[in-house]
């Protein structure tokens, strides 16, 4: 990419970064003209942080309680925070992945008031028994929900079948049986341990500048609270779990899941090359894609992904297939020939300029440029060292390490089969 160019991207996802004296980073980008903003506070606690030491002190939790503890900080002892949001007008939400926990909203009008409300909602926990047991009746039938959701089923399955011990073989939302141990003690540790201004980002987007959102800050009088944190991770051997695992749903077509796992990778050209093998392997620009869709053998969302976490890296190739046998051999096939062939120049050029073009068209709208700059502070890296990455990314560089990933000996395949009763 020529300089003048470079700068240019650059100059797209500029934003400001402060960090202030309790540790919180502050990530916004001010976004003139544009009608509303988007702000996230974010902590680096998700569903894989089940075993820690804080200040000392071992805690080991059931599956579930970072995304129970999402749910429970909207709750203080003077009220909702969705009934504040509403008095604002404000649209919030939360989210609990693997490895994060994010609180967010969106608004037009009445910015100030609700930012206020986003800092304060996890600087005061609140937890009793009484509404922990209310909470987990709640939460026991999202669980149920999910239950039935072929698609995330399918990509439980293959995380369990991927891995022996890491603590991605558990649903983030736990079980019914997990969530019942939780106690107001553990969810103490975790925000002792975890949400802590040091552990923390608050990303703003849109109609708003950096000194009002530092002047929040400055109101929440968010307190430094430095705790020494020790992630503890279950060693986890190179094999996988198991090589094939079957079962049915209440299905009209089969689900194909196919796994394969990887050695954990650091820095953004490795994750960079790895979402960009999913694209080349079957993503809708290639010529395979195509064949198994023109055949009729996949639906228009088959397709593939990558995740890298901490002690955890893997592609998932997931979708409906009425042969699910047939289109796993091709996918191991079209693996094997990209491994054998190098993959192909033109595609690969494709798919360089689509990363580039989702990267800026991400920085046009406050919802994405938000999200990009909270990612930023969770990956430990600048956006401008992602773009940096991606330009100076070659096709030799792919072809490398194409030559060692998606091996098939560490890989595994389910399949879920429609559970019909057989006509009479």
């Amino acid at each position: 990419m020529q300089n003048n160019t470079m700068q240019a991207v650059q100059a797209a996802v500029a934003c400001d970064k402060i960090q202030l004296e309790n540790g919180l980073t502050v990530l916004v980008r001010s976004m003139p003209g544009y009608s509303g903003v988007h702000a996230i506070y974010g902590t680096k606690f998700g569903a894989i942080d089940m075993e820690f030491e804080v200040n000392g002190k071992h805690v080991t939790l059931p599956a579930g309680v970072a995304h129970f503890l999402e749910h429970k900080m909207f709750e203080s002892e003077d009220g909702d925070a969705f009934s504040k949001y509403a008095k604002t007008g404000a649209s919030a939400n939360a989210y609990t992945s693997f490895d994060k926990t994010c609180y967010l909203f969106t608004a037009t009008q009445q910015i100030d008031e609700s930012l206020d409300i986003l800092l304060g909602m996890v600087n005061k926990p609140y937890f009793t028994e009484a509404t922990i047991e209310k909470e987990q009746g709640i939460i026991g039938q999202e669980i149920k929900m999910y239950d039935d959701s072929p698609e995330w089923r399918i990509m439980t399955a293959l995380f369990g079948s991927l891995y022996h011990n890491h603590p991605i073989r558990n649903d983030i939302a736990g079980t019914v049986e997990s969530i019942a141990q939780i106690t107001p003690e553990m969810l103490y540790d975790c925000c002792k341990a975890f949400y802590n201004p040091g552990n923390m980002v608050l990303a703003v987007a849109g109609n708003i500048t950096t000194e009002q959102v530092l002047a929040a800050c400055e109101r929440a009088n968010l307190p430094a609270q430095p705790a020494t944190v020790k992630r503890i991770q279950p060693q986890e051997p190179e094999t996988v779990a198991r090589e094939r695992y079957e079962f049915k749903m209440q299905l009209s077509k089969p689900c194909l899941g196919l796994g394969f796992k990887e050695t954990p990778i650091e820095g953004a050209k490795a994750e960079i090359i790895c979402d960009m093998l999913t694209e080349l392997i079957c993503g809708g620009m290639t010529e395979f894609y195509r064949t198994l869709y023109d055949q009729g053998l996949v639906n228009p969302g088959f397709g593939g992904e990558f995740l890298v976490l901490d002690g955890c890296c893997c592609f998932l190739f997931t979708g409906e297939t009425s042969e699910p046998e047939t289109v796993r051999e091709m996918l191991l096939q079209r693996i094997e020939t990209l491994r054998q062939n190098g993959v192909d120049e033109e595609i690969f050029t494709l798919c360089k300029n689509q990363s580039y073009g989702e990267m800026l068209q991400e920085m046009e709208n406050i919802e994405d440029s938000a999200t990009a700059l909270a990612g930023s502070f969770f990956r430990g890296r600048s956006l401008t060292e992602d773009i940096e990455a991606l330009a100076s990314l070659t096709k030799e560089e792919v072809d490398a390490a194409l030559q060692g990933m998606l091996q098939p000996q560490r890989s595994t395949t389910v399949i879920i089969w429609p559970n019909k009763e057989e006509d009479a």
